[in-house]
């Protein structure tokens, strides 16, 4: 399976709490990329957003609720200074699903079989299940941030969506968001095959205007991690005239 087809709510909150304003691009932008973020491993959250803070760049930030490097979960209540940190700097939040399993088929009209990766279990939802699914980690993080503003927009774990599993979030409220094709900028990859100046070198290159971006806050397999060469990414994006925003209510 290839990387990009692995990698391929809020029902209920307040509208108030649903509609952010993205910041808007300069009048000189070249063109604008939209840079999200999944939770991950977590082992580079504090230096990616320092780089983040230094070059000005806001995110859109989708999480779940998965262990991290440092024997926690990501939404436990230690976690909660880093993403009120995140909120209070324009960063705007989505849900990649609570427990981050994988869509594994429709079983049924308005089912979709659920499974995780590492074996925990599987299930099959109805339409009520799955909302919940995609609504919890937006609760989870309006207890711990109340002031973080969230779209009505989901992620699939590893971009994998169903078409029920669509349809089923559509009409609870949410709308899937992908990433582009050149998008993928590879910090999921083996870095002995795609070491970090071949990547940056790709994403600096290849990037167009209109782009949507998905990288983590660090992944747990890459021995180098993206993250040492994310500010020259970034730095050298700017340089061609592009400019970042977190994505707009309705997606891109």
């Amino acid at each position: 399976m290839s990387c990009l087809r692995r990698r391929a709510v809020l029902a209920g909150l307040p509208a108030a709490a649903l509609l952010p304003v993205p910041a808007r691009p300069q009048a000189s932008c070249r063109g604008t990329i939209y840079l999200t973020i999944d939770t991950g491993w977590s082992r580079e959250a504090e230096q990616i957003a320092a780089i983040l803070a230094r070059r000005g760049v806001r995110a859109t930030l989708f999480l779940a609720d998965e262990p991290t490097w440092r024997g926690d979960r990501t939404l436990d209540e230690n976690w909660a200074p880093f993403w009120r940190a995140r909120a209070a700097e324009g960063h705007v939040f989505a849900s990649h699903t609570w427990r981050h399993w994988y869509f594994r088929g429709d079983p049924a009209p308005d089912r979709v079989r659920y499974v995780s990766r590492q074996r925990e279990g599987e299930e099959v939802l109805d339409a009520a299940a799955l909302c919940a699914e995609l609504r919890r980690p937006m609760e989870r993080l309006k207890q711990l941030v109340p002031e973080a503003q969230v779209l009505p927009l989901w992620r699939a774990p590893g971009g994998i969506t169903t078409p029920n599993a669509l349809a089923m979030a559509a009409a609870c409220g949410l709308r899937h968001q992908g990433w582009t094709a050149n998008g993928f900028w590879g910090d999921e990859l083996d870095s002995a095959a795609h070491p970090n100046a071949m990547l940056a070198r790709r994403a600096i290159e290849r990037t167009r205007d209109g782009e949507v971006v998905v990288l983590h806050w660090g992944v747990r397999s890459r021995r180098e991690p993206f993250a040492g060469v994310l500010e020259q990414v970034i730095e050298g994006l700017q340089a061609r005239g592009f400019c970042f925003a977190s994505l707009p209510a309705g997606g891109r």
